[in-house]
């Protein structure tokens, strides 16, 4: 058994609700950890108006299963933070798996000191008996870094539907983030609440978490990348659970479900030139230290973000060209990369299976040759399980390549 270096202490903070079924596998998890010196805070929520709800009784009911379930089978040192018990749910608009995650997260803030660390997970996710020992040797050896977003890797679960689900989004995620490694964007993370860690200090320094009934993860690494170097690379992944579910209001469960249904709009494949259009805005930022000059991005600035000119008033308040580079990319964030490539592709007519082809042709060749089965016309419906994966795999190994390089850089 390690025990951790640098007197650093490691909290584990973990949002749980309607999560009963996954306990035994999540707790199996943690008391496999080869490393000591770790404490788990749980928060069991919901909704206090739940309790009169007949639709919802069960899942109150099941929660209060689950904080039965810890306080019986915990071997580790444990807290439970009860936001679910009649009376400690939540309260108007304090709800959903962002405020769950923040209470968690500020009440480990409150009890740790800065060097300490904490790990966030979901009561879906597995992990080998590596996973707090490598999070900690990744900080250790890496004392400039303000976060880490784990590398991840979906479950399958056997069930056709679910699998393919999971593995077109994890296609989506994929495609997304390799292409912002590959023009170099600092936005390059996945945001997944089962896949982060951070020094409290890092998590005190950027206010904390900034509750949201979801999407709270993405947020929370934008700050962080904002922030300090955000690193990207692990020696262990985390497997989150593929299931279709609705108790977020967007995120993988409802990407699943919509996916499921044939509706794939909102998770498109992006084209590659989209991204390329990124980077020369990137490219366009030391010249518009100097006067404002055309870049690709200004009729989306103009159009959607009713700004007809965004970086005059950074040039202004920038005392020098590194500054201004920065300030830039602060502004054309992760939010920004995401919205532009909305409104761009709503005018793409190429579709989800040829902008996925024409990436591979285009930047990754060797990969196309080994995934014989994409051919021009092809579709991902008409596609096995087996395919879908070795897709997901061959973006895989694309991704852990730039995650590696930049991390060793």
């Amino acid at each position: 058994m390690v025990k951790p270096g640098r007197n650093r202490k490691i909290y584990i903070a973990i949002p749980l609700m309607d999560e009963l079924e996954c306990l035994p596998e999540l707790l199996g998890c943690i008391r496999n950890q080869d490393i000591e010196g770790f404490e788990v805070y749980f928060c069991v929520n919901q909704p206090d108006r739940w309790w009169d709800d007949s639709g919802r009784k069960d899942l109150c009911d099941r929660n209060q299963a689950s904080i039965a379930y810890l306080k019986q089978h915990c071997t580790f040192p444990f807290r439970i933070i009860d936001r679910s018990s009649k009376g400690k749910g939540w309260q108007g608009k304090q709800l959903g798996v962002g405020w769950a995650r923040k209470v968690v997260m500020d009440v480990v803030a409150e009890a740790a000191s800065g060097d300490d660390l904490i790990i966030t997970l979901d009561g879906d996710t597995s992990f080998s008996e590596h996973y707090f020992r490598s999070v900690l040797d990744n900080f250790n050896a890496n004392p400039d870094a303000v976060g880490l977003s784990v590398p991840y890797y979906h479950k399958l679960s056997g069930s056709n539907a679910e699998d393919r689900a999971i593995l077109r989004y994890e296609i989506y995620m994929r495609n997304y983030a390799v292409n912002l490694w590959r023009i170099d964007s600092p936005y390059h993370f996945t945001a997944l609440g089962s896949a982060m860690a951070l020094p409290v200090s890092s998590y005190r320094a950027i206010g904390g978490m900034t509750p949201k009934k979801s999407g709270e993860d993405f947020y929370f690494l934008q700050k962080l990348t904002k922030y300090g170097r955000l690193m990207s690379w692990n020696e262990e992944k985390v497997y989150p659970a593929a299931r279709f579910s609705d108790r977020v209001f967007f995120g993988t469960g409802p990407a699943m479900i919509k996916g499921a249904g044939g509706d794939w709009d909102s998770y498109p494949i992006y084209h590659h030139s989209l991204f390329d259009d990124i980077r020369v805005t990137y490219d366009t930022f030391d010249e518009l230290f100097e006067h404002n000059a055309a870049s690709p991005m200004d009729t989306f600035f103009k159009e959607v973000l009713k700004q007809d000119d965004i970086w005059t008033p950074l040039r202004k308040n920038a005392r020098t060209i590194e500054g201004f580079r920065r300030a830039c990319r602060d502004k054309v964030d992760g939010l920004r990369i995401l919205q532009y490539l909305k409104y761009t592709q709503s005018e793409n007519s190429i579709s989800d299976e040829d902008c996925l082809l024409e990436f591979l042709e285009t930047y990754h060749p060797d990969t196309i040759k080994k995934l014989d089965f994409l051919t021009p016309g092809f579709n991902f419906v008409d596609l096995s399980v087996m395919q879908l994966d070795h897709i997901r795999d061959s973006l895989l190994g694309i991704e852990e390549r730039y995650q590696k390089h930049k991390h060793h850089a």
